[in-house]
């Protein structure tokens, strides 16, 4: 299977079980080689996918970078 093939594949799965597969992969890596903000991005779409944390829209995003 290609890599294009894995990428479709996944994009199929509900959010849910993205965000469990992305866990599983940036563990698989290994904690010494994955830097800890990486970790915390997973943990943040994780936060802003099931609610716990309200997202930006586009217009708040550009805002924010200012």
């Amino acid at each position: 299977m290609s890599t294009q093939e894995i990428a479709e594949a996944v994009m199929a799965l509900s959010e849910k079980e993205r965000l469990e597969l992305a866990r599983r992969i940036v563990a698989s890596i290994g904690s010494e080689d994955v830097p800890a903000r990486v970790a915390d991005a997973v943990r943040g779409i994780e936060d802003v996918v099931t609610g716990r944390v309200a997202g930006l829209n586009e217009s708040q995003f550009r805002d924010a970078l200012k």
